[in-house]
């Protein structure tokens, strides 16, 4: 059986479910002491004064840092605005931190944090976009491009296309809600620095503490051997993990800091809001002769960096249209800074755009699937690059065929069982396929087991697992002799768990290391028995094979006085990545009933269907496929953080009133995976998985709905009072 895609299990897993998997707040640190966040209860304005003297009077407590006593960090990045850091008194957001509370227990910490007392002035606050679209400005860039993009002259194309719709659609703040909530436990030894903190990129956080702490980053060490989840929220390195630090060196011991849920919704960012306005232009057979997209997000108000939802990016390059504008502008507000959020954008994004194309396909009386496969890009008509590969068609049929899409009936609300009205949605799926630098030590030991190292991370995707995969097909070794650890800044670096890179990047590194470790003990067979560098020999059961001998890996050792060989190689993505246009494609299919007598909704059946590169592992890749569709569906039908206008304060910050699915809100998901093995810019064949599923999935659940009630929503989250409205 092949190593590399088969359905292997977790190699994590068990450590997990017996609980010897210990995550960021377990970390068993002698001497540790307690710190809790104070947060500003306005929305805007500015410190007067923090009244700590009934707060470090009380026991136990050791000390309070606010912004008048707070050390002076180095600079900060875009995710350590100066404000929510203690570096200044200006407040921007309800919720921003004030000060910390460090005491010898969290009860105690908890309990003198009640009782200090900020002193504000109050300035009126803006607490939603809507308000001040006109005070929308262009963002300075978006992953180092251009905000706007033009190609033809859409405006004219519009004008003179027979066939077209424009409507305006809008997706809400949501907030990441994993189930680990951020935490850090820091410990200085002198001028050496440890966190133990929950974060989807190790290396980027060794990089930021050290800038903002002013050491040297081999004096800065990052432990995180394991993550529950993180979807985007734990990419940066938020105040909360530099405040622990700050907290241990003044207090001089280990510092834990633990938010609670409350404080999830205000420390690390959220996918911001966005007003998106989407025309296209068609000829009546279907042929798209323009596209227009302007997007709008919300971004902070005051020093905090710039964050923009990128709405518009697929719709640059999905489809074969000559005319296409694209704006980005920001709305500032007082909340706190956005960030990335599990198919950053493209989820917003695609929301528009798929369902923009449902409603053409309305208007001219045509299939939706027949209208995208009549406006198929062969190649990218944004960068005039082709695709590197693209099986997207194949998506298309393999998920009509296992969805029985077929047998849609045209008119909204024809498909009925009893009362009960029927509709089926699609959409297409749509995410770029990230590659980044990355390396890995594997050490193979004279005993036949091997470990495998690197400063990734694992959100529960399965790094462990598919980085023992592909050392174990290299080397040829039974995967469960090998041991792989990550999570640790003195591994190996890598790139932050983000943009669906880990798989494509870490797993280049490792078949590198482990290539590079199986030429040597080759090498040294050849030397042992005098044969010529192309005498053709292979590694296969602990042993080298080749010219009718044998000889085990313990003895080429042995006879070296090594106990042990190792190698470490760091993978790059080549020049040929900037010959192709890289992404990931995939088709969505759901069906929903509703209830029109209640407004119920139920997504009844789904199918998705994905072009991912190759599998490294069935298991875990039908694992993220079903994740990432569950979490469309909570976008489609359930999440949204509220916010209260005249105190801009989150009414929902908890997991009982910001709703989320539950097991009898999802029904049974198929999963397909179209073969194609990305070869022109990877040498495995991966193009990433994490995030692709995600994208598309709001619009096919409201392009359902509509073909059930006729009722075309294009505000998120779809709620019973829209379908009965």
């Amino acid at each position: 059986m092949a190593i590399i895609g088969a359905p292997i299990e977790r190699k994590d897993g068990r450590a997990k479910v017996t609980g010897r998997a210990h995550y960021a707040a377990e970390a068993q640190v002698p001497g540790v002491v307690h710190a809790v966040l104070v947060q500003s209860t306005i929305g805007a304005g500015a410190l007067l004064a923090v009244d700590i003297d009934a707060a470090k009077g009380m026991p136990g407590v050791l000390a309070i840092l606010t912004p008048g006593n707070a050390p002076r960090l180095h600079g900060a990045g875009p995710e350590m605005p100066p404000g929510p850091a203690l570096q200044d008194y200006a407040i921007a957001y309800n919720g921003q931190h004030v000060a910390v509370v460090v005491a010898d227990t969290l009860e105690r910490a908890q309990s003198a944090a009640q009782r200090v007392r900020p002193r504000y002035r109050t300035d009126e606050a803006i607490a939603e976009m809507s308000a001040t679209l006109a005070n929308a400005y262009r963002p300075r860039g978006i992953f180092g491009g251009d905000p706007d993009s033009r190609r033809g002259d859409p405006d004219a194309a519009l004008a003179a296309a027979p066939v077209k719709i424009a409507a305006t659609y809008t997706t809400p703040i949501e907030h990441h809600n994993p189930m680990e909530p951020h935490a850090t436990v820091a410990r200085w030894e002198g001028d050496r620095l440890t966190v133990w903190t929950s974060t989807q990129h190790v290396s980027g956080a060794q990089a930021m503490l050290a800038q903002l702490f002013g050491l040297p980053q081999s004096r800065v060490r990052v432990i995180c051997p394991f993550v529950g989840g993180g979807f985007g929220c734990k990419g940066n390195t938020w105040p909360p993990t530099v405040l622990a630090a700050m907290a241990a060196r003044a207090v001089g011991r280990p510092v834990k800091l633990v938010l609670d849920r409350r404080q999830m919704y205000t420390s690390n960012g959220y996918r911001p809001r966005t007003v998106q306005k989407l025309a296209l232009g068609a000829e009546r057979d279907g042929t798209l002769r323009a596209l227009r997209h302007d997007g709008f997000s919300q971004m902070s108000l005051g020093d905090f960096g710039e964050f923009t939802e990128a709405v518009g990016l697929a719709s640059e390059m999905l489809y074969a249209v000559p005319a296409v504008a694209v704006t980005h502008r920001l709305i500032g507000v007082n909340q706190a800074l956005p960030t990335y959020m599990r198919a950053p954008g493209k989820s917003s994004g695609m929301f528009a755009l798929e369902s923009a194309m449902d409603e053409l396909a309305a208007e001219l009386g045509m299939d939706p699937l027949a209208l995208r496969l009549k406006n198929y890009a062969e190649a990218d008509p944004h960068s005039g690059r082709p695709f590197s590969s693209k099986k997207l068609r194949e998506c298309y049929a393999a998920g009509a065929d296992a969805f029985g899409w077929s047998r849609r009936a045209a008119p909204p609300g024809a498909m009925r069982d009893g009362e009960e009205r029927i509709g089926l949605g699609m959409a297409t799926a749509v995410y770029t396929a990230n590659r980044s630098p990355a390396a890995a030590t594997i050490r193979y030991n004279a005993d036949g087991s091997v470990l495998v190292r690197s400063g990734t991370q694992d959100l529960g995707t399965g790094t462990y697992t598919i980085m023992a995969q592909v050392a174990a097909d290299v080397l040829d070794v039974p995967v469960d002799r090998i041991t792989v650890q990550i999570g640790d800044s003195e591994f190996p670096p890598a790139p932050g768990s983000g943009g669906s890179r880990t798989a494509p990047s870490v797993s280049n590194a490792v078949q590198q290391t482990a290539a590079v470790l199986r030429d040597r003990l080759l090498a040294m067979a050849r030397q042992d028995w005098r044969l010529a560098e192309n005498e053709p020999l292979r590694l296969s059961g602990g042993a080298v094979i080749g010219d009718g001998r044998r000889t085990s890996v313990a003895g080429l050792l042995a006879r070296r006085n090594l106990d042990m060989l190792e190698a470490t190689e760091e993978a790059r993505p080549g020049a040929e990545t900037r010959d192709f246009s890289l992404y990931a494609f995939g088709a969505h299919f759901a069906e929903v009933r509703v209830d029109p007598a209640i407004g119920r909704i139920r997504v009844t059946r789904y199918v998705g269907a994905f072009d991912a590169g190759r599998v490294l592992n069935a298991r875990t890749a039908r694992s993220q496929a079903i994740g990432g569709i569950i979490y469309g569906i909570g976008m489609a039908m359930f999440e949204k953080t509220e916010v209260d206008a005249p105190t801009a304060r989150y009414v929902n910050s908890n997991l009982a009133d910001y709703l989320v699915p539950v097991n009898a809100d999802i029904p049974d998901i198929s999963t397909i995976f179209v073969e194609n093995d990305e070869h022109n810019t990877n040498p495995l064949g991966v193009k990433g998985l994490g995030e692709l599923p995600m994208v598309g999935v709001a619009a096919a659940v409201a392009n359902a709905v509509w073909h059930a009630t006729g009722k075309r929503i294009r505000d998120l989250p779809i709620r019973v009072e829209d379908v009965l409205a």
